[in-house]
């Protein structure tokens, strides 16, 4: 009977260090910390923002402590690729260009890249061809970044071509008039446009294709991918999700499988 109890006790022992041998202790997030809505400072210098309620509340849920580390947009290859970080979670697009050294959550939003001018502009902009003779601006690194240098006639159009390191660096420049036009996400411009009603304005063109937002991770941490996906497929299924995309957006973004 003792040994049956032992061998019992054994296999219980064994089930409970497998099933602990994969928690998740800590997150690092990486992200930009002055990408309204996404991830910023609020007046009191909280950390607050669409995204980072997402991470934190998934971080609660796994029972893991979370650090969010501020990062350059433009050098995000190295942070993920180095162990810096152990994510990235901020309006990443999802682009075979990221696939070279990222691995991806599903995607959870669509994302699209449009203009944003300043309030007073007359510029008479109604195709991409339109900014042909402009001043244009976004943010180093960005999913807009990499569409115009990929595109060679385009950016030989331009009159001009400047990146910043953070995006609100871009709006500053749209607002003192350095630049006449930043390409940007739609998310982020609407923000903008809303928090700053006199200031700014859309030109609702598409720039480029309809991208797909998701979590960017090692190629060799597949297993801290599942992980976050488990408990964010619950966040979905139970409105969670949606309930902190209506907080920040007055609109449930979204996307579901």
């Amino acid at each position: 009977m003792k040994k049956i109890f032992g061998l019992f006790m054994l296999i219980i022992f064994l089930i409970t260090g497998c099933g602990n041998s994969n928690k998740v202790d800590k997150l690092v997030i990486g992200i930009d910390d002055e990408f309204a809505p996404m991830s910023f400072h609020n007046e009191q210098n909280e950390l607050v923002g669409f995204e980072v309620d997402l991470a934190r509340e998934a971080a609660k849920r796994l029972g893991a402590e979370i650090e969010f580390k501020p990062i350059s947009w433009q050098h995000k290859r190295e942070e993920i690729t180095s162990g810096s970080v152990d994510l990235i979670w901020n309006g990443l697009d999802i682009t075979d260009k990221r696939k070279e050294y990222m691995i991806f959550s599903k995607p959870y939003m669509e994302d699209r890249q449009i203009l944003l001018v300043r309030e007073d502009s007359d510029l008479d902009i109604h195709s991409e061809g339109d900014l042909a003779g402009k001043i244009v601006g976004t943010q180093a690194g960005s999913t807009s970044d990499d569409y115009i240098n990929q595109n060679a006639e385009l950016k030989g159009k331009l009159k001009d071509y400047k990146t910043y390191e953070k995006f609100i660096e871009a709006a500053e420049a749209l607002n003192s008039g350095e630049i006449e036009v930043i390409v940007c996400d739609e998310i982020i411009a609407r923000y903008e446009m809303n928090n700053h009603p006199n200031q700014f304005k859309i030109v609702n063109v598409r720039v480029g294709n309809i991208a797909d937002t998701g979590i960017g991770f090692r190629k060799d941490n597949a297993a801290l991918r599942d992980e976050i996906q488990t408990v964010f497929d619950e966040m979905v299924e139970d409105g969670t999700a949606q309930k902190i995309s209506q907080k920040w957006f007055q609109a449930d973004l979204i996307k579901t499988w």
